[in-house]
């Protein structure tokens, strides 16, 4: 309805209107769910017979498009491969549908459609089911806070009249409390399987807006290296440690860097914080930590049971409110930026090789576990 609206009225200030046309895109992850908004629009279209006759023509190929005769058109299209399609393109309304889906929302969102809509002080709708707390959380709380521009609407879909209300009481008997409140209350919740739990994540977060200590107050330091496996990337984090308490005081993550750039990079973190240093040594990472000696290097080697141990202690430490850090964000190529804080809301159980700067806040809280106590000598038969 709102795209039949804007399409027979196109609500923009009139200094653009001089040049007669208006484009509207109806937008999504994959062609076939941008088009299920088109051809609800083109149906409801089709049911009168007045407003059937506004259109001048309908096309499907290269992509579906309405050509209505006050030079208003709708059109559906793809968001894949970073948006690529479309580039060189300007709306007057863009609508993004299930925009939380997307993998790389912020290069997506901020760089191409933004930039898309700039030429007529376009309009942006971003629709999605919620999906965990990421990205989409991130924009839709800055919106209810105030902190950017916008209006924040959410739904329970059983205030929808056109859904079966006897079809969603059964489909609620069966689903979890998490999946009733993210697919019909359409409420932001942890998604399952992560690593932190988002109140985690926030937590930590918050925590570090509320110390304004100086960093140099920290008792010690501790340095983790998780060091690049090809497409990954090498991440060194520092935390300071006062009273059992860790917050993170320093973060570089970089790729392609030859092992003796690597080295001095950690050489100079020790000198600046001079502590423990814990470096992942496995596959080639043992050449590293022979480089690093008159550090006394903890070496680490990944394994199932490493890595379960490892991320077991950093849920630990989050769960019991003794580690904070700041939304640390750095380049990460052409247009791209990383975040400290959506890979660690992202990081699943099942899906984190590709977890660098966790695994490398991990290796720094390692030396802080608690263990159980000295674990009895193995026994050994004799012949």
């Amino acid at each position: 309805m709102k795209i039949i609206h804007h399409a027979l009225y196109r609500p923009r200030p009139l200094k653009f209107d001089a040049g007669g046309r208006y484009r509207i895109a109806t937008a999504s992850i994959t062609q076939d769910q941008a088009n299920i908004i088109f051809e609800l629009t083109l149906r409801l279209i089709r049911q009168s017979h007045r407003l059937e006759s506004l259109v001048t023509s309908m096309v499907r190929t290269p992509y579906p498009r309405l050509v209505f005769g006050n030079g208003a058109t709708v059109e559906a299209r793809s968001t894949q491969n970073r948006g690529e399609y479309l580039l060189g393109n300007d709306y007057d309304l863009f609508i993004f549908d299930e925009v939380a889906f997307e993998h790389d929302p912020e290069y997506v969102v901020e760089e191409v459609i933004q930039m898309r809509l700039a030429d007529r002080e376009g309009k942006l709708d971003l629709v999605s089911t919620p999906n965990g707390r990421n990205w989409f959380y991130r924009r839709a709380t800055e919106i209810i806070k105030g902190d950017r521009g916008g209006y924040f609407q959410s739904g329970d879909s059983r205030e929808n009249c056109y859904i079966s209300r006897d079809f969603l009481d059964e489909r609620i008997k069966s689903f979890s409390e998490r999946r009733v409140q993210q697919n019909i209350m359409g409420q932001f919740v942890d998604s399952g399987g992560e690593i932190l739990k988002g109140e985690y994540v926030d937590r930590a977060l918050a925590a570090s807006n509320d110390q304004n200590a100086d960093r140099t107050e920290s008792t010690a330091w501790i340095s983790g290296w998780d060091l690049a496996r090809k497409q990954t990337a090498t991440v060194g984090i520092t935390i300071g440690v006062a009273d059992g308490v860790a917050r993170v005081v320093c973060l570089e993550r970089f790729k392609r860097f030859d092992w003796n750039v690597v080295t001095q990079k950690i050489k100079q973190r020790q000198q600046k914080y001079p502590g423990r240093l814990v470096v992942d040594a496995t596959g080639l990472g043992d050449v590293v930590v022979e480089q690093l000696k008159e550090y006394n290097p903890e070496a680490v080697i990944f394994s199932a049971v490493t890595k379960a141990e490892l991320l077991t202690n950093v849920e630990l430490f989050h769960a019991t409110g003794r580690i904070s850090y700041e939304r640390w964000e750095l380049p990460d190529g052409p247009g791209r930026t990383w975040s400290l804080e959506d890979e660690l809301r992202v990081a699943r159980w099942d899906d984190n090789n590709k977890c660098d700067a966790l695994m490398a806040l991990a290796l720094a809280l390692w030396p802080l576990r608690k263990r159980a106590g000295v674990a009895a000598e193995p026994r050994v038969g004799r012949g």
